[in-house]
């Protein structure tokens, strides 16, 4: 009866098999981590653009100068055909907006994994 055949696999083909499925969730984890920061920052970014658009917008409107300061409130408060931004603004990492003043580009706190910064 030597010759009779075992079925189902070793341990060390188990093993092998595990470390594989292991490695590659890990790459795909990475992967995917990385693709969320790189979303949220392209997200913040556009947010960035629109404030800076509704600033010059705000400016010209209110006869503003370059070294006025703007608020988020100024640009989002008012009658629905007179705001010049719609909706909440907001970062989708949770990082805060700094307005500034007309001439100068807004800003977001946050720098890290992939800073939220105008181009």
């Amino acid at each position: 009866m030597s010759g009779k055949r075992r079925l189902g696999f070793t341990l060390i083909e188990l093993m092998i098999v595990i470390l594989i499925l292991a490695i590659l969730i890990g790459m795909a984890s990475t992967n995917m981590i990385r693709a969320r920061a790189t979303a949220a920052a392209t997200s913040c970014i556009a947010n960035l653009k629109q404030i800076t658009t509704a600033k010059e917008q705000w400016a010209m409107e209110n006869r503003k100068t370059a070294t006025d300061t703007v608020t988020l409130a100024d640009l989002t408060t008012g009658p629905e055909n007179a705001r010049y931004l719609h909706g909440s603004v907001t970062c989708p990492s949770g990082g805060n907006y700094t307005i500034g003043n007309v001439d100068t580009l807004p800003t977001c706190s946050i720098t890290t994994p992939i800073p939220h910064v105008l181009p």
